[in-house]
């Protein structure tokens, strides 16, 4: 086992990674911006280094760099975390060309899945089910539109290096598609540098599940079954969920996108933890490959609450040379799982990302709640950054436990000072068709409009207009009888209506 390795990343991510380390006994290193010169990933390290300015194609982008410090450090090996770096096959090269380990899959795999193209081919070859499409290089709007009447519509274009829901348009007609063409390629070109694109068929109504795998160096490769991410705005995920409920009772249907997701893995020689991405058909009641995930995913707490199993620690052991001491049939579901991405942003203004210095926190607690933060309070949300500030995760015995416990916890989290998806995810959960099921990855566009969070953000601003006046009548009367910091007071209604006002920057 490594003796130190450095953590190529910031955030909730390297303070997870941090936390298994500081268990297995390895010691490691951090790297930090300007921004995050006081972040919780920077205090939490053994050793801290420097990386650059802000802006990450300045510091968390520097290759080279981050390489020079790790060797300066002494670390043996590099995690990449997820985002930045993680899915770069040059990195993972030059990491491995410097003499030291890379914490993921070789380069290779990174490489051939990288390209949704080759990802497509390789996945057709290996036969794993794959959404209907035409792959080229589609030069101008002539050639699309010829291959689109071949694939059918809807059609949804996507970047051929993308991710994140970035260089996708959907075009439902062929008089749509030369604006959604150029428009997807300008984005992919900004987002990742190129901008091929391919036409693969719209499955209107579908769920997006996903199938957590681990494999060794020595031929070895399991599934810890799947999550499910179909509550997504802008084709990114914003709830996870383990397992899927679609699938609570298709055993069948469960084992086979297991056993392709295995396929998958093997197919292009994978090693260590990923993800094999799936677009479920409930219409057909069938499955077909979207992509797969070369790192660790965001979502991954889900899986390891429902498992047993810390998939960092595993991970760790893989790209140390350790076989793989787990076999599939050790692998059992225990009870249900929701995970909350709590963002800075503004669900009721189409989500738009907030910033500003986070003034308060008061997290919540108790049995099968689990924390995956990045900041503290005093800490700036900035612009350079993705606006995510934590990770809320329950566990329940079954489903509705579980939706039920993330009610509370959601109840008890309090943010301050800038405007969170907190009150959108607290709505999520109170939703009949998500509490039932019944839902797709059309969800959040045809059921929320913001208009109640709206209106519970008008409201807690009225009651914090009547503490702020309260409180102003009570320090001309007595000064010594006024509220004390914590909020509370010698009248007990008061403290209470003083909570109710610190609502006001929940959202």
């Amino acid at each position: 086992m490594f003796k130190k390795i450095l953590i190529a990343n910031r955030g909730e991510i390297a303070t997870r990674i941090m936390r298994t380390c500081q268990e297995m006994g390895v010691k490691t290193v951090a790297i930090y911006s300007d921004a995050d010169r006081t972040a919780p990933h920077v205090l939490m390290a053994d050793e801290a280094y420097r990386i650059g300015p802000p802006p990450a194609r300045d510091s968390y982008l520097l290759g080279d760099k981050i390489i020079d410090i790790a060797k300066q450090a002494g670390a043996e090996a590099i995690h990449p975390g997820y985002g930045f770096l993680a899915e770069n096959g040059d990195f993972a090269q030059a990491v491995a060309d410097a003499g030291l380990t890379f914490i993921g899959p070789p380069p290779s795999a990174i490489r051939s899945m990288g390209s949704k193209n080759e990802a497509r081919q390789m996945m057709e070859d290996a036969g794993v089910p794959i959404v209907p499409g035409e792959q080229s290089n589609f030069e101008d709007h002539e050639d699309a539109l010829i291959a689109a009447e071949r694939v059918g519509y809807p059609i949804l274009i996507k970047a051929a290096m993308g991710g994140g829901g970035k260089g996708m348009r959907v075009v439902n007609t062929p008089a749509e598609l030369p604006a959604a063409f150029d428009a997807a390629k300008r984005e992919a070109l900004s987002a990742f540098n190129d901008d091929t694109i391919f036409l693969e068929r719209y499955v209107e109504i579908s769920r997006h599940i996903e199938i957590q795998v681990l494999a060794d160096a020595h031929g070895n490769c399991i599934h810890l079954y799947e999550r499910e991410c179909s509550i997504q705005r802008r084709h990114q995920k914003v709830i996870e969920e383990a397992p899927s409920a679609v699938l609570f009772d298709q055993p069948e249907l469960r084992e086979r996108m297991g056993k392709a997701a295995v396929a998958a893995a093997q197919a292009c020689g994978y090693a260590n933890a990923g993800t094999v991405e799936f677009l479920f058909d409930p219409g057909r009641n069938d499955f077909y490959f979207l992509e797969m995930n070369t790192r660790l995913q965001v979502e991954h707490p889900v899986t390891e609450m429902v498992t047993g199993i810390d998939l960092v620690r595993e991970q760790l052991l893989i790209a140390s040379g350790e076989v793989l001491q787990i076999q599939q049939e050790d692998i059992v579901h225990r009870g249900h799982s929701i995970e909350c991405r709590i963002y800075a942003e503004d669900a009721p203004d189409g989500f738009l990302p907030d910033a500003g210095t986070i003034t308060s926190m008061e997290l919540p607690a108790g049995a099968w709640v689990r924390i995956d933060s990045g900041v503290k309070s005093g800490d700036e949300v900035g612009v350079y950054y993705d606006p995510m500030i934590a990770k809320l995760v329950t566990w329940g015995v079954d489903r509705i436990t579980a939706i039920d416990r993330m009610h509370r916890a959601l109840a008890e989290y309090r943010v301050t000072g800038l405007k969170t998806t907190i009150p959108f995810s607290k709505w999520v959960m109170e939703h009949p068709r998500f509490r039932s099921g019944d839902f797709d990855t059309r969800f959040i566009g045809q059921e929320y409009s913001g208009e109640d969070a709206k209106l519970d953000e008008q409201t807690v601003k009225a009651v914090a207009m009547a503490v702020a006046l309260y409180d102003r009548e009570q320090r001309a009367i007595s000064p010594v009888s006024s509220s004390s910091d914590n909020g509370s007071s010698s009248d007990g209604h008061v403290g209470n209506w003083k909570r109710a006002g610190r609502l006001q920057a929940m959202r």
